[in-house]
């Protein structure tokens, strides 16, 4: 195997051809690290939404998104009266602007909500919350980007809204969204009496499957999901992964392409130098091994670049203002095993027929190529 430190030596003498190769694999690794960091995280905080102090959610049968889910209050009602069921939240999801930031998320909870139990307030007090007509409470990143503190009157929309609290939570969806009683938020998005989930937390999880026949007995327009469940069959969320998966591919081939372009280039230009190598004694084999290490050689130079490049997009991404701080990576060890693996692939994919065509050079025909 000794004639694999020819591979560092071949790189070195054709390094613009090589870095193009490694700039190919690297872009590719760097879009997928990014994409697939930045769902996986979203997809992470909206779970933690839906999941916080609950382990079942009730929402309306067959909706296409949360957001036109709607579960009525007598339902709601009568779900917490339910024998297995120690505690049930209402969650209302919608979407308000302000001049400059037309997307912000909005939260409709009632007072005894644990996120609000679970957050830090920096002003304010959560024994306000709910308490006056007219007033809003914001995330610690919601108030960074609008520039407001409390006692400030904030357009909301089509209404002015006095800040009466600024609460620091750890979801960046909820840290950059604002809270409103459920009450003021069902009239501001003109959905009276509704929700869009119910956060059901059971006195014993033994008693879930119970529970749920007992919720779509006496309510056939609702469905009852486990937080698991829920979170693998939502199909939003399937949708995203998807598209990730897909942009990254498609940067992959891309740089797979560059790959097979950089390394058959460099066996029409080393025809000759093939040739001596088969003369001196190299079998096809190790010449096919030669340009196939040439390629995984290119592959790993391609992860190192494209992990550092993601790992500082990713870095920087959760700080621009532009984003309101809704990205928060999330990069799991099954990712980071499937990008390298795609990357292998691709670089020796990529290298097979150039690998193939100079494992068939004859020396003799070679050495009068011009």
């Amino acid at each position: 195997m000794r004639f694999l430190s020819l591979i560092p030596v071949n790189l070195r003498r054709h390094r613009l051809r090589a870095l193009i190769g490694v700039a190919g694999i690297g872009f590719g690794v760097a879009a997928m690290l990014t994409i697939l960091g930045i769902v996986n995280g979203a997809i992470g905080m909206f779970e933690h939404i839906l999941s916080t102090d609950s382990h079942y959610l009730v929402l309306e049968k067959n909706v296409s998104d949360l957001f036109f889910s709607a579960v009525r209050e007598e339902d709601s009602a009568a779900i917490r009266a339910l024998p297995q069921v120690a505690a049930a939240h209402p969650l209302l999801f919608g979407i308000v602007s302000s001049p400059g930031y037309p997307v912000i998320t909005c939260f409709g909870v009632e007072a005894d909500d644990p996120r609000l139990a679970q957050a830090e307030w920096r002003a304010g007090a959560r024994a306000d919350f709910g308490r006056n007509p007219g007033e809003i409470f914001l995330g610690a990143r919601a108030a960074e980007f609008l520039h407001a503190k409390p006692g400030d009157r904030l357009p909301i929309g089509p209404v002015t809204l006095r800040v009466a609290g600024v609460l620091k939570l750890e979801n960046g969806f909820e840290d950059g969204g604002v809270f409103l009683p459920l009450a003021a938020a069902q009239e501001f998005f003109h959905r009276p009496g509704v929700c869009s989930v119910l956060a059901v937390k059971l006195r014993d999880q033994a008693a879930g499957a119970e529970f749920r026949r007992a919720v779509e007995a006496a309510h056939p327009g609702l469905i009852a999901l486990e937080n698991r469940e829920f979170n693998q069959s939502y199909q939003s969320f399937r949708i995203l992964k998807m598209t990730a998966w897909a942009v990254g591919l498609c940067a992959f081939l891309l740089g797979g392409l560059g790959v097979a372009n950089t390394m058959l280039l460099s066996v029409f230009s080393r025809i000759r130098e093939i040739a001596v190598l088969r003369v001196c004694g190299f079998s096809e084999r190790q010449v096919a091994a030669l340009i196939l290490g040439e390629a995984v050689a290119v592959a790993l130079g391609g992860l190192a670049v494209g992990f550092a490049l993601g790992a500082a997009v990713l870095a920087v991404l959760p700080h621009v203002p532009q984003f309101q701080g809704y990205v928060q990576a999330d990069v799991r060890p099954l990712v980071v095993a499937g990008i390298v693996v795609t990357a292998l692939v691709t670089a020796v994919a990529g290298a097979i027929y150039p690998a193939w065509f100079a494992s068939r050079v004859q020396p003799a025909e070679a050495l009068r190529y011009e």
